[in-house]
């Protein structure tokens, strides 16, 4: 009969939240306040009162803050706008910067 011993090991595994980015949408000259009205409801999920607020914050400051998202959910969320917005023909412009 012969004896084995397992040896166990035991691993260190830290887990870390993925770091969170912020979208900034810029005002410009052109892009109608309903689409960028309509981009807040549609993909960044603004109720009509919060996206009314976020629009015209962003028509008086020059910019504000969106959202603040993992980077991949970011990057989808701003492609889709910016993907619109040419549709659009609108020279509507959106940023993500690091929390």
């Amino acid at each position: 009969m012969s004896t084995q011993s397992a040896t166990r090991t035991r691993e260190n595994v830290r887990i870390r939240e993925p770091k969170k980015y912020r979208v900034i949408m810029h005002n410009d000259d052109f892009t109608t306040m309903e689409f960028v009205v309509s981009i807040l409801i549609d993909i960044f999920k603004k109720s009509p009162a919060d996206a009314e607020a976020l629009m015209l914050q962003v028509h008086h400051n020059g910019r504000a803050a969106v959202g603040i998202y993992p980077y991949d959910i970011a990057c989808t969320k701003v492609s889709l706008a910016l993907t619109r917005a040419k549709e659009e023909n609108f020279p509507f412009r959106m940023t993500i910067e690091e929390e």
